[in-house]
């Protein structure tokens, strides 16, 4: 068993999301299986221990202090028995509880019992990172408190969530003696020969909130009976090995507590520093735009450690794109006041022949935030404009889910429609039929095809492999004049801008739904065609990098994984010296079997 291995070899992994969360867990696992500390030998063994919790139980008994225990057979599970430690025993929850009480029945306990300023009542909420935590509004007065006195809490006991998230618990210390135990906590209080502490401990390890979360009871929300505990099978170390184990999880959970804040200063600093960079990005200066972008696009990969900080370097790409400041313009350009002129005569063509309907054309009134001032060769206006014709995806009564099949045409729904790419799901698809039936609203190349359910702003332009296809009953098809570039469009509808707008103006009750008249009244800035071509020539540019970005972080991820797999695991393999005074040397790192970081 290597532990101080893993300890001089953390800061390579200390970046994985889970780590901290994951080396917290490791050491509670290797508390409660007798791995965290060495063995003593001269030390009286848990069986005696057993004997004289069991010799205090019955002294009680007799006295009338506590009821006689019900009988649990120990049954030896395999993970236990078989690495059971030296002077350690099997034991059964009820076997080192002196009691165990639920609290209140809710009829006992209601909510105008509650006041401000009383005695607090311990409830699940109140139980956090093993502390007990008050909160003001959940407390009664001397009243309710002397109704209920026998649910009062005293010191050493050990009070436990018994709703939710299985394994939460606490020690009751001298300050918290005389609170109340809630409705949805338990009371174990354990022997005088028992650590509370280690009870603690052992409640919150991976091993039993595996048992607890997997036995527990209940519909919505997991809910722990006496008897589910009571049976709880342990490893039960001597008394002075649990007090020894869980001063040294005291000492290396300050240990993780300081490797989180330090990881915390770390992430805020990187935070702030990409902050800085996008925000002179996103209000940019003419004088420096060029050298602020090349600055924060050679930097922001070193600094770039999670998912959401590559998001914000998209959004701000694409917010740049749309608002004209990722592309120098062109004066030799012909501006956009003239590709308008083009549109509409194409419009105006196809409206005499019936085959446009003329209520598209719409005017735009006064000017948004964003468009407070247009680069030069621009027009305002709104997606209406552009639009050749705008159709709703089949009504429900259309397609049924019995018109699926595996194998046939692709139905595009909002699933379909992926980080702006179509992506076909084999069980979304219709036979010859279903197709013909619903030949309306088969897909062009040149089409964008956009999500009108959920998160609004996905959409993706429709490619000539993904021509005839079939627009589903949640997205909408938008067909831009030929004279626009639809990748643009794209561009547009997924930027922070329109997702904004989009989101703001949606219309639903339990999920967003989009209709047509919304995005047809959404404000645009029209550039250029030839400066479209450049935006998006620079957008697919910087998306590719972005794209790169978060493959090498996931890389770096998953190696960091790899690696902190192969350190537990090493940790946790049996050895002779339990625990190394000395970290290893150099040649240490040459045994773990793991791929070198990606850059």
């Amino acid at each position: 068993m290597n532990v101080a291995r893993l300890l001089t070899l953390y800061e390579r992994v200390a970046d994985a999301p889970d780590a901290i969360a994951r080396l917290r867990r490791f050491i509670l696992d290797l508390a409660v299986h007798g791995k965290l500390v060495p063995q003593d030998p001269t030390e009286e063994p848990a069986s005696e221990l057993l004997k004289q919790i069991a010799g205090e139980k019955a002294r009680l008994v007799r006295g009338g202090g506590i009821g006689p225990d019900r009988k649990h057979d120990v049954v030896a599970s395999s993970r236990m028995s078989s690495d059971l430690r030296t002077g350690w025993h099997l034991a059964n929850l009820e076997q080192v509880l002196l009691e165990l009480q639920t609290g209140p029945f809710g009829s006992s306990l209601h909510q105008n019992d509650y006041q401000i300023g009383g005695t607090p009542v311990i409830n699940p909420a109140s139980i956090q990172n093993e502390r007990i935590v008050p909160i003001d509004k959940m407390a009664v007065g001397p009243k309710t408190l002397e109704r209920l006195s026998t649910f009062k809490l005293r010191a050493g006991d050990v009070v436990m969530a018994r709703r939710g998230e299985m394994g939460r618990c606490a020690v009751v210390s001298r300050q918290e003696q005389g609170w109340l135990c809630g409705t949805g906590s338990l009371i174990l209080r354990p022997s005088r020969f028992m650590d509370p502490r280690f009870l603690v401990l052992l409640i919150g390890s991976p091993f039993a909130r595996e048992y607890l979360g997997g036995t527990a009871v209940g519909t919505t929300m997991q809910n722990l009976n006496q008897g589910i505990l009571r049976k709880f099978v342990f490893g039960l170390p001597p008394s002075a090995e649990q007090r020894r184990i869980v001063a040294k999880v005291d000492e290396l959970m300050a240990l993780c507590d300081r490797l989180e804040a330090a990881r915390a200063e770390r992430e805020a600093r990187r935070d702030r520093m990409i902050a800085a960079s996008l925000g002179r990005l996103s209000v940019p200066d003419p004088e420096t735009f060029e050298n602020d972008a090349h600055f924060a696009l050679g930097a922001l990969p070193a600094f770039t450690t999670r998912p959401d900080q590559i998001k914000q370097l998209r959004q701000t790409i694409l917010n740049l794109a749309v608002r004209g400041k990722l592309v120098p313009q062109d004066l030799d350009d012909e501006p956009a006041s003239s590709l308008l002129k083009r549109i509409a005569a194409e419009r105006n063509r196809l409206a005499k022949i019936g085959e446009l309907r003329s209520g598209y054309l719409q005017s735009v009134g006064a000017s948004g935030r964003l468009w407070t001032e247009l680069p030069a060769g621009w027009e305002l206006i709104r997606v209406g404009q552009v639009l050749l014709e705008l159709q709703t995806g089949p009504f429900g009564s259309s397609l049924h889910q019995s018109d699926y099949q595996v194998g046939g045409t692709p139905v595009i729904n909002p699933a379909s429609i992926q980080n702006e790419r179509i992506v076909a799901i084999d069980k979304m698809a219709v036979g010859p039929e279903t197709l013909a039936r619903l030949s309306s609203f088969r897909l062009r190349a040149g089409d964008i095809v956009m999500a009108r359910r959920g998160e609004m702003g996905r959409c993706a332009m429709v490619s000539d492999q993904e021509q005839g296809w079939l627009c589903g009953t949640g997205s909408l098809i938008l067909r831009p004049s030929r004279l626009m570039d639809p990748r643009f469009l794209v561009l547009l509808i997924g930027s922070p801008f329109a997702r904004e707008y989009l989101g703001g103006t949606a219309v639903g009750t339990t999920m967003q739904n989009l209709n047509q008249s919304i995005l047809l009244n959404l404000a645009m800035g029209l550039p250029p065609l030839a400066e479209q071509h450049r935006i998006v020539a620079k957008v697919d540019q910087l998306i590719a990098l972005c794209d790169g970005l978060e493959l090498s972080l996931a890389a770096g991820d998953d190696s960091r994984r790899r690696l902190l797999d192969a350190l537990l695991a090493e940790a946790l393999a049996p050895d002779d010296d339990l625990v190394p005074e000395e970290p290893e040397g150099p040649a240490a790192y040459e045994r773990i079997p793991v791929q070198e970081e990606a850059a």
